[in-house]
């Protein structure tokens, strides 16, 4: 009888991450928020449903990226958790044994653009010409992107150095809901996992929105435990 019902409820997990997976085209399709570069809009503890970004295409996306940014969103009224644009989840410099980023995509350069007079100059640090600004001219086409958070993310995320700008193969995903506090219990299933190892990579003082899998280190392979991502955000 007890194994029965413990065959029922895996069984039942298995087909809710099908069902999600199917819906959302990526796995793991939900992730949790442990830091807080993503507040007021994403909360530490929420529990965040993200798409393909080819998924659910706005008229508004950047060419075949299936993202809107920010600067378009501001023209065309497009917004999501509050803001204008997408936000997204992607790969730091496309390294996928790096810690997954989600963070607001505020406009895409080309290869070899001086961006800096497209900047909002808030947001650039003591830079005062492209050729103070890490990243100008940018080295690759992609996004430019950075945590909503306007006292720890200041800067966009290729002025700190977390990332050049994002490639569209870079992106894993657009966020679409959040549910707050339901990814406390994905948090304490992963320091379980981690053996109680600490969630948050930390770097110099930057709080950046992460995915992470149950030991936070650079270096370290991504993974999700019951199909749940954890973040930082």
């Amino acid at each position: 009888m007890v194994a029965r019902e413990f065959l029922v409820s895996v069984g039942s997990v298995l087909l809710v991450g099908l069902l999600l997976f199917s819906l959302s085209g990526v796995w793991p399709p939900m992730v949790a928020i442990e830091s807080g570069s993503m507040e007021p809009n994403m909360q530490p503890n929420d529990l965040v449903f993200i798409t393909d970004n080819d998924r659910f295409i706005n008229d508004g996306a950047t060419g075949d990226t299936g993202v809107v940014t920010a600067e378009t969103g501001r023209e065309t009224g497009y917004k999501t958790f509050n803001g204008p644009g997408d936000v997204i989840v992607y790969e730091p410099n496309g390294n996928d044994r790096q810690v997954p980023i989600i963070h607001r995509a505020h406009f895409w350069v080309e290869e070899g653009e001086n961006w800096y007079d497209r900047a909002d100059p808030d947001h650039v640090g003591n830079a005062d010409n492209c050729g103070e600004l890490r990243n100008c001219p940018a080295p690759q086409s992609g996004f430019i992107t950075k945590g909503d958070n306007e006292v720890t993310n200041q800067r966009y995320d290729q002025v700190r150095g977390l990332s050049g700008p994002v490639k569209e193969e870079w992106v894993i995903g657009t966020a679409e809901i959040r549910i707050p506090w339901l990814g406390w219990v994905r948090l304490q299933l992963a320091e379980l996992a981690a053996g109680g190892a600490p969630q948050v990579i930390v770097e110099s003082g930057l709080d950046p929105a992460t995915l992470e899998g149950p030991v936070a280190t650079p270096n370290t392979p991504r993974a999700g435990l019951g199909g749940l991502g954890s973040t930082p955000a």
